[in-house]
């Protein structure tokens, strides 16, 4: 939702993408052929495509459970992966798909092969994989990120630290802390490019915390979160949504991922050396709580103003 409102700004945008989901259709796919999980970078592609509503649709369209073998794929992943067997280069094939879908800005998956996500929960226990942390249902004390051959994920995609580096600001979420945040962050080059980026970085906080990784979570816990798995603090500003969700959703809610609404700790957030940005980012759409693009994207846009032509000083 982000991207969409982003794509509408006069400016480039490069889209840094987990490359750590091992479920549903893109766990299956990274399983049997050698490509980095797909879902994401789908999503991630329409979010920032100018392209018919109906080809859009075709490409988000995922084959029904009595299909058999097609069974839960969606047809962009399909795509995907016949475009990286065809040409060779997860890259190369992102960059003719990009082309074709008319996307506005760079997709670029945060590493050039498939990792791995380790939990460690405050019990001691351990489990590896990404789709199976939040089944859990335990404290996660951290989370760590290896290749498939349980090396230390080290090397970024090729553009990645760059993009990161040259940017003026730099965006992190909303999303999973735990599975879809961190996962990014802690590839080596994509951690060390963020905490050394002059540009301004801002996390959207989520509205809702998420059964199994964030239970009873301040935004000040997520921050927090954030600045210890990177052994420094290097998030400059915070967006947090102070609108209230409705007591019959909290007491009726559509998913079984949401927990409770995130509580504001605003000095917490100052201690932790954030700026703080609130405001009632709250739109509610099919039963969901979810961000307003309009709003967020405002702020967002005032903070790209604010930092034009200024630069941290590191």
């Amino acid at each position: 939702m982000i991207l969409r409102g982003l794509k509408t700004l006069d400016v480039d945008i490069s889209a840094i993408v987990t490359v750590a989901d091992d479920g549903g259709s893109s766990g299956i796919i990274r399983d049997y052929i050698d490509v980095v999980p797909p879902g994401d970078i789908r999503n991630c592609i329409c979010a920032l495509a100018d392209l018919d509503p109906l080809m859009l649709e075709l490409f988000q369209y995922r084959f029904d459970t009595d299909d058999a073998f097609l069974s839960g794929h969606a047809i962009g992943n399909l795509l995907i992966a016949a475009l990286k067997e065809m040409r060779g280069s997860i890259s190369e094939a992102l960059a003719l798909l990009s082309a074709w879908m008319q996307v506005k800005g760079r997709i670029l998956p945060a590493a050039p092969e498939p990792l791995v996500l380790h939990a460690t929960f405050a019990d001691g226990s351990c489990v590896s994989g990404e789709s199976k942390i939040g089944l859990c249902r335990k404290p996660i004390r951290q989370v760590a990120l290896t290749t498939m051959q349980g090396e230390p994920a080290r090397n970024a995609s090729p553009q990645v630290a760059e993009a990161i580096l040259n940017a003026d600001l730099v965006v992190l979420g909303p999303g999973s802390l735990y599975t879809s945040i961190l996962p990014n962050l802690l590839v080596e080059e994509i951690g060390e490019a963020i905490c050394r980026t002059t540009a301004e970085v801002v996390y959207i906080c989520n509205i809702m915390t998420q059964l199994g990784e964030t239970e009873n979570f301040t935004d000040a816990d997520h921050v927090n979160v954030l600045h210890e798995h990177l052994k420094r603090p290097f998030i400059d500003t915070v967006l947090v949504n102070i609108g209230e969700v409705p007591p019959d959703y909290l007491g009726n809610q559509p998913n079984d991922e949401s927990w409770r609404q995130v509580a504001h700790d605003p000095d917490a957030l100052r201690h932790a050396g954030c700026r703080v940005v609130a405001g009632n980012f709250l739109r509610m759409q099919d039963g969901g709580a979810y961000h307003d693009t309009h709003r967020v994207l405002q702020e967002l846009r005032h903070l790209l103003e604010a930092t034009n032509g200024f630069r941290k000083i590191q």
